[in-house]
């Protein structure tokens, strides 16, 4: 894989989607965005985020995406560990006694009483005499070992260590692409409910106006208390739906800050933690269904995970096998000893020591061969998930497209709808006025009023969502500098690679049924195998 895994990071930045937002701000000639506000007035210590600042903020902190990042490098440690078993060893070993001169003398030998010809005391001696053997001994050893056959059981587990640290890796793409469409569904939301709020706001200070216009014509002796009364319940039905929309608004805000990995910060108090910047826009994006169905399965690092893990699995089952061939290990070393019979340190020996061992189960009572049909019965469970995963993929591309028609056809439908609402309003209000209509017309053609704007934010906000889950089915929401090939190719990037064709597929037999994947890469090219045992 490539030497630059754990720079995407800064790669992502340069994300397709944030070229293409279907929201956008404008900037004056100060650099300073300009946008619809609503009436809410948000704190001035809420941090302000664009579209593009929170998917790049999201890539840096959501907890999702660095554990997938920590992910990678937990199966990098187990590619180590496998490829170092099919080097050479190394190892020193070394040993030190240093023994009781009271435990170094026979005690179990016969004694006798003697008469010492110095003192003249009887003394007692042993006739067995002394051990003979040194007080200190020690031994130094510096051994190579090197696998010289283990019936391809090495070489397998490092083939099954690289496809799942492949594996990992698209893991990790997959996360960015559910994590950059949450974003962006999460931050129309946001814009959503703030828009809804200055709906609802409107609403209200037309109905108050409604209600201080009918108390004056009351006081005035032109229109009965009902009037009056009838103008103050729709004020209060309609606040209502104002507290529950600025509420909506402040959860939503909460829910993008705790996606894009922002703690709390006690200073700000209750005040809002983030500020969004922008609008719903419609953007019309489209792509025939059976080109998304097909790009999705080309670009989808879900099915690249998925191929994967049945290249790590079917490399298991040779590890499995090779427990019916004997293991057999060479081994070399230079070894220092001291004297058995000295005391001196430098009364040493040393050589050389060369050896081999060997083990072969000849009859483990179908030990190995459980062990194989374990695997082979792993395999298959994993082709199974891939034929299932490719199911999943073509029902979520279409499930995102019929959704993405729902949303635009929701459009559509509200382009006039808010322009007739409006001018009905306009004539009921005349109508009123000049005592030809009835205030109940009035306050309906308010209430139509509000659900036409509503809908129409509601249907941009369900087009963008549909969009975001679109670009994300189809793997067409992040672009990469470098790209992995297919699984099957086992071909490594280089990050210092130059943009060159992309070679042809390479067709994966996938139980029973061929299913090849375009390879999609900008750069170079090329894998270094490492060999083992």
């Amino acid at each position: 894989m490539r030497k630059s895994f754990f720079q995407l990071i800064a790669i992502c930045a340069a994300l397709v989607c944030c070229a293409r937002s279907v929201f956008a701000g404008s900037e004056d000639g100060t650099g300073a965005t300009t946008r619809t506000r609503s009436a809410t007035t948000l704190s001035s210590n809420s941090r302000t985020f664009t579209l593009d600042r929170a998917i790049v903020t999201a890539l840096q902190q959501n907890p999702d995406i660095q554990r997938a990042r920590q992910e990678i490098e937990r199966t990098k440690g187990i590619y180590i560990e496998m490829r170092a078993e099919a080097l050479p060893r190394i190892d020193a070993t070394g040993d030190f006694a240093d023994t009781d001169p009271h435990l170094r003398a026979n005690h179990g030998a016969p004694t006798e009483t003697v008469i010492d010809p110095v003192t003249g005391q009887p003394t007692t001696v042993s006739l067995g005499g002394s051990s003979g053997q040194a007080e200190r001994a020690y031994s130094v050893n510096l051994q190579a070992t090197q696998v010289v056959f283990a019936g391809g059981r090495i070489i397998s587990q490092i083939r099954a260590a690289d496809f799942g640290r492949d594996s990992t890796y698209f893991a990790f793409r997959n996360a960015i692409d559910l994590i950059v469409s949450t974003v962006r569904q999460q931050f129309y939301q946001v814009l959503l409910n703030r828009s809804l709020i200055g709906v609802q706001e409107e609403s209200v200070k037309l109905l108050e106006s409604q209600l201080r216009d009918q108390q004056n014509r009351f006081e005035a002796g032109t229109v009965p208390r009902f009037n009056v009364l009838q103008a103050q319940v729709a004020l209060s039905n309609q606040i209502p739906n104002l507290i529950t929309a600025r509420n909506n608004y402040r959860i939503s805000q909460l829910q993008l800050a705790k996606t894009i990995g922002l703690d709390f910060d006690p200073n700000r108090g209750d005040s809002s933690p983030i500020e969004v910047v922008g609008d719903l826009q419609y953007q019309d994006r489209k792509m025939p269904l059976a080109e998304a169905i097909d790009t999705a399965k080309q670009r989808r690092p879900f099915l690249k995970q998925q191929k994967a893990n049945i290249l790590s699995q079917s490399e298991q089952v040779r590890v499995a096998r090779s427990g019916f061939f004997p293991q057999l290990n060479a081994t070399a070393g230079e070894q220092v000893r001291s004297s058995a019979f000295s005391d001196n340190p430098r009364d040493v020996s040393n050589g050389y020591v060369f050896g081999a061992t060997g083990t072969w189960a000849i009859w483990d009572w179908g030990q190995t061969w459980g062990r194989v049909k374990q695997q082979r019965a792993l395999l298959q469970e994993s082709k199974i998930s891939y034929d299932d995963a490719v199911r999943q993929v073509e029902l979520e591309v279409q499930q995102a497209y019929s959704n993405l028609g729902q949303g635009r056809e929701l459009i559509q439908s509200q382009v006039k709808n808010v322009e007739q609402a409006e001018e009905a309003l306009r004539l009921a209000s005349a109508r009123l006025a000049a005592g030809a209509g009835t205030q109940l017309e009035v306050l309906n053609a308010r209430v139509e009023v509000t659900t036409a704007q509503s809908n129409q934010l509601q249907a941009l906000f369900t087009y963008n969502t549909a969009v975001a889950e679109f670009d994300r089915v189809t793997a067409t929401e992040v672009t990469y500098s470098t790209q992995l090939d297919d699984p099957g190719t086992r071909a490594k990037l280089k990050t210092d690679a130059v943009p060159t064709p992309a070679p042809k597929p390479t067709p994966l037999p996938l139980n029973g049924r061929r299913e090849s994947e375009t390879v999609r890469t900008s750069t170079t090219t090329t894998r270094t195998t490492t060999s083992g045992k």
